[in-house]
Parts: structure tokens; C-alpha cells; sequence
């Protein structure tokens, strides 16, 4: 008799993806990380976590908490992904994004499905996400 083999779920291997780029994130309020991968999760098509830009120093411009100058991980997601627009894409985010993210999400083109772990305190990507018809999944 064989022992079935436990096999995690992809959407569970990319969560814990994200989670473990975020710990990549030099803010010192929240580390975010996101994994972009296509539809039959065969390929990664970019990563990024919050931070701030390349060649600044590794840490955040000010200690205001919501304003504290990284780029979000999203925003370096979708600054890393040379896939075409035309490519169907699902992105797993430890966070759910800011509405701001949200949009930037929309403009990289044919995001079928944002899956996140954690709650974020602004939920005003939830209408963004439902007015372009981009499905919205929490994770777990």
C-alpha cells in the first residue's frame, strides 16, 4: 500500500512566496511582498516587496506611519513584470492592496484574480478590483 503524498496547493506555495520576499522589505512599519505568476501558476512573471528605490538607502525617508516614502511591493511587482499586457496574470499579495496599487494592478493588463493574505486598513481597492471586473480572494 502507498502513502499518499501531501502536496500544498500552488495558490498556497506563491502565499508563502510572498510572505517570504517580504521579509526582503527594508520599511519599518510593514513588510509586504508580491508574487505575479500566470494562470496556470507554470510561471513567476515578476516579484516585489515595499522598500525604498533602488540605490537610496535601505530603510524609509520618515517615520510617518502610511507616508513613509517606500515604494509598495505591488508598485515593484509591476515595475519588474516584462510580460505582455495580453497575458492573463494572478497575483498573490501578503496585504490587500491600496487603491492606489489597485489601479496599478488594472493598467498592467489582464490581472484575472488578486489573492491576499491580510486584511489592509483602507479597503478601497475592493471597488476598484469589482469595477474592472478583477476577482478578489482572500487567502486561507
Amino acid at each position: 500500500m502507498t502513502e499518499e503524498i501531501l502536496r500544498p496547493s500552488f495558490e498556497a506555495v506563491y502565499m508563502q512566496f510572498a510572505h517570504l520576499i517580504a521579509r526582503r522589505s527594508t520599511c519599518s512599519r510593514l513588510q509586504v511582498g508580491t508574487v505575479i505568476t500566470t494562470t496556470d501558476f507554470r510561471k513567476v512573471l515578476a516579484i516585489g516587496y515595499n522598500g525604498n528605490a533602488s540605490g537610496l538607502p535601505n530603510q524609509c525617508d520618515r517615520e510617518e506611519p502610511g507616508n513613509c516614502g517606500c515604494l509598495h511591493s505591488e508598485e515593484n511587482a509591476v515595475i519588474n513584470c516584462d510580460s505582455p499586457r495580453y497575458i492573463d496574470k494572478i497575483v498573490f499579495v501578503t496585504h490587500l492592496p491600496c487603491a492606489a496599487c489597485a489601479k496599478r494592478l488594472v493598467n498592467l493588463g489582464h490581472v484575472i484574480k488578486v489573492i491576499y493574505h491580510e486584511d489592509y486598513r483602507n479597503r478601497d481597492s475592493l471597488q476598484i478590483f469589482n469595477q474592472t471586473g478583477i476577482t478578489v480572494q482572500q487567502f486561507g
